[in-house]
């Protein structure tokens, strides 16, 4: 919890309380229903926490702001966004069901009101959003089909709407059909070793 303290020193004492309790509702959770590897759930601030808090260094969202999580999984980066931005409204979405029982719990056990939750493919879900934000969950290409339709039109932050995407190593292949794409170094907010290959990627998206 420190390192969030590090990072986020502001947070208010029932978002400290928030995320002081993430470990062992995940830890207790991820025993009866794998979504965090074995290796991971010892590092979760660092690899997951931290990681998905990434997005507000690059863009912190605005009261009534709708932000969709594709692919949440145990709801990464949804839960740790949506505490640390209590007014802006999430939809965590993931094609299996047993890991949004996961997301559910904890969303309950945390008390967040600003979350809906899902279990659906991304290319199916109804309405539109700011951004839509994921943590690697297929390619870009794929990505940007299953999501370009989603997007709103009107504009409240600095940048535009479009994908808040969380990816590490060398995206120049990836991206090559993105030429409005923008990469963010994770290791200009964060110093942790982890964080040295770690981006988010930008896109900006208008609805076709």
């Amino acid at each position: 919890m420190k390192i969030i303290s590090k990072y986020f020193p502001n947070l208010s004492e029932i978002q400290i309380e928030q995320f002081s309790k993430l470990e062992e509702l995940y830890k207790e959770w991820n025993a009866q229903i794998n979504v965090i590897s074995r290796k991971d759930i010892d590092e979760l601030y660092v690899r997951h926490v931290l990681h998905s808090l990434g997005i507000a260094k690059v863009q912190p969202f605005q009261p009534n702001t709708f932000v969709l999580d594709v692919g949440t999984g145990g709801g990464f980066p949804g839960i740790p966004l949506a505490i640390l931005f209590p007014e802006t409204k999430f939809y965590l979405v993931d094609s299996i069901g047993k890991k949004i029982k996961v997301v559910n719990e904890v969303v309950t056990a945390l008390g967040l009101k600003n979350i809906k939750t899902e279990a659906i493919r991304a290319e199916n879900v109804k309405g539109e959003f700011d951004f839509i934000v994921s943590r690697a969950v297929t390619n870009m290409d794929n990505f940007v089909k299953w999501t370009r339709n989603k997007i709103a039109k009107k504009q409240k932050h600095e940048l535009k709407n479009g994908i808040l995407y969380l990816k590490g190593g060398d995206l120049t292949e990836e991206l090559a059909n993105f030429p409005k794409a923008t990469q963010y170094n994770l290791d200009n907010y964060f110093e942790e070793e982890f964080y040295e290959t770690k981006k988010i990627v930008h896109i900006p998206l208008k609805k076709r």
